[in-house]
């Protein structure tokens, strides 16, 4: 009955992680998808730090917002267009596009 315990503990434990890790990954693709992947690390914490203090600004929020869902559209489209059956290479892709 103990062992049975722990076992379900560890498994707790173990799922816990891997949410927290695929949650680290995925704020790291944002950083990424936003073109600050070669920014300086201080200067990205001190702006999330600073936006975060922006918490009470809806208006500022919903302009962010609306940009972060644009570029998610782009990039979902993007992604759609380089899948498509007539398109297998992507050449219809532009090389020089961040987003």
């Amino acid at each position: 009955m103990l062992e049975r315990a722990e076992n379900r503990k560890r498994r707790t434990i173990s799922e816990s992680r891997k949410r927290d890790a695929r949650e680290k990954i995925e704020l790291g693709g944002l950083v990424v998808k936003a073109g600050l992947r070669e920014a300086d690390r201080a200067v990205l914490l001190g702006a999330m730090i600073e936006l975060s203090k922006q918490s009470d600004n809806q208006q500022e929020w919903s302009r962010l917002r609306a940009i972060g869902r644009a570029a998610f559209i782009r990039d979902t489209e993007k992604h759609r267009l380089r899948n498509r059956p007539d398109r297998p290479d992507g050449s219809d892709a532009d090389p020089h596009d961040r987003t």
